[in-house]
């Protein structure tokens, strides 16, 4: 007896245990799980960037029929069940922070919930920002369009983007985005646009400053005017002229070219803007027409053309035979007109003549040499005595010579020839002598003009 209650003692304790696996057997595809985890991956979650949510239990669950659920802040998240017991979340931002748990159900319709977890989301601050310009360089033509790029190295989360002009910071406008590059456009750029500009860009940690950028507008260059040392006046041959162009509007450089009947003469520079010059050693080819041209990449501009005059001197030599004809040509005119009038004169002293028969000159009173026998005559003084006037302002004087002759047989031949002998000069010249044969005695005749 005793035997057997020993016996029975030692199998209790086995018996109580055996029973209790067997009830959990019995009860283990029933009986719903207890407890659940919910795991975060990974831990501290970045803006922008994956999570992963699981709902685990400490012990491996039966899946055929288990259902899971997800949970923010008392919303469900994605489908509301789903038999997966993970969920993916691609891109995190700041408002997916808060408390997550995860709920789990099988046949039952009571469910298990987990523990709840708190998920801040980092955000990144925005770093390393600059700008920059389309075209590049910061150099535009005016009337071009004009692209600032804001561009930030590192950043998450929504960007607010801004742009400035000027180092005062005049605000030009303000862009949000979920990127790290965002643009801002100036559809027309003006001559006043040429400024410093600078963008900022902030995700709720501060704005960060990108540095200083010029923008330099380029004016296309205006017509240009050529001017000359003496405008439109006439040079002389071996002067020095200076052809100076310049363009009332334009960004530097700007090269000119000069031309001369449009044939190309040189170019010069104008690296800091305003006009240039060129010098020209006048030569006879140089008189024409002459223009310059302006261009600063923009495209080219002509000006108006503007006339030069070269005066060439004559040399001697050329001159030699206009003179020489000149001369002819004058003495030829005044030998005529001589001529023509001392026809004139002696046709009208003929005529006078033929109306007015010629006055005998008084017979002076012979007067006898005192040397009556010498060999050779000897010659008195001679008598001056006016006789007539005949035209105009002519007066004509006798004058008597008076000598003593020698007999000779030869004489009165001689002396018959000369009385009937007249001898009378050409009227052409200023001072006439006439010989007149009178007897014994011979007379000059002398006409002067009063």
């Amino acid at each position: 007896m005793l035997f057997l209650a020993r016996e029975h003692l030692k199998l209790q304790p086995r018996l109580v245990l055996m029973l209790l696996k067997l009830l959990l057997l019995l009860c283990a595809q029933r009986c719903e799980p207890t407890v659940l985890f919910l795991t975060v991956s990974p831990s501290q979650p970045i803006e922008g960037n994956s999570m992963k949510l699981a709902c685990r239990t400490p012990h491996p669950l039966q899946k055929v029929g288990v259902q899971f659920c997800f949970f923010k802040d008392g919303s469900a998240l994605g489908l509301r069940w789903t038999h997966s017991p993970e969920l993916r979340i691609p891109a995190l931002t700041r408002k997916d922070s808060g408390s997550y748990w995860c709920e789990a159900r099988a046949a039952a319709p009571r469910a298990v919930r987990s523990g709840r977890v708190r998920i801040d989301v980092r955000r990144i601050p925005v770093h390393n920002v600059s700008l920059e310009t389309q075209p590049p360089g910061g150099r535009v033509m005016e009337g071009e369009k004009l692209l600032l790029l804001c561009l930030a190295t590192a950043g998450t989360g929504d960007i607010t983007f801004r742009w400035y002009r000027g180092a005062l910071g005049s605000d030009l406008g303000e862009k949000t985005q979920r990127s790290l590059t965002a643009e801002f456009e100036i559809p027309a750029v003006r001559e006043g646009d040429a400024e410093t500009y600078y963008c900022a860009a902030d995700n709720g940690h501060g704005p960060s400053l990108s540095g200083l950028v010029s923008v330099a507008v380029r004016v296309p260059v205006s017509q240009p005017v050529l001017t000359l040392e003496a405008p439109g006046a006439e040079k002389a041959v071996g002067e020095v002229v200076e052809l100076h162009c310049e363009a009332g509007r334009g960004s530097p450089p700007i090269r000119y070219q000069f031309y001369h009947e449009e044939v190309p003469l040189g170019n010069r520079s104008a690296p800091f803007g305003g006009g240039a010059s060129f010098n020209l050693s006048l030569t006879a080819e140089h008189s024409g027409n002459y223009s310059c041209e302006a261009d600063n990449g923009r495209g080219a501009q002509r000006s108006e053309v503007v006339p030069l005059y070269v005066t060439v001197p004559v040399e001697d030599g050329e001159n030699l035979p206009s003179t020489i004809l000149e001369g002819l040509l004058g003495s030829l005119g005044l030998t005529t007109v001589a001529l023509l009038f001392c026809c004139w004169l002696k046709r009208r002293a003929g005529r006078r003549s033929a109306r007015d028969p010629p006055r005998s000159p008084p017979s002076p009173v012979p007067r006898e040499s005192t040397y009556l026998n010498s060999t050779a005559p000897v010659q008195q003084q001679p008598i001056y005595e006016n006789v007539n006037v005949v035209s105009g302002g002519e007066v004509y004087s006798l004058v008597y010579y008076m000598q003593q002759e020698r007999q000779s047989a030869a004489v009165p031949s001689l002396r018959a020839q000369v009385q009937d002998k007249v001898s009378w000069n050409s009227c052409c010249s200023s001072s006439r002598l006439f010989l007149l044969g009178s007897g014994s005695h011979t007379f000059k005749r002398m006409a002067t003009k009063e």
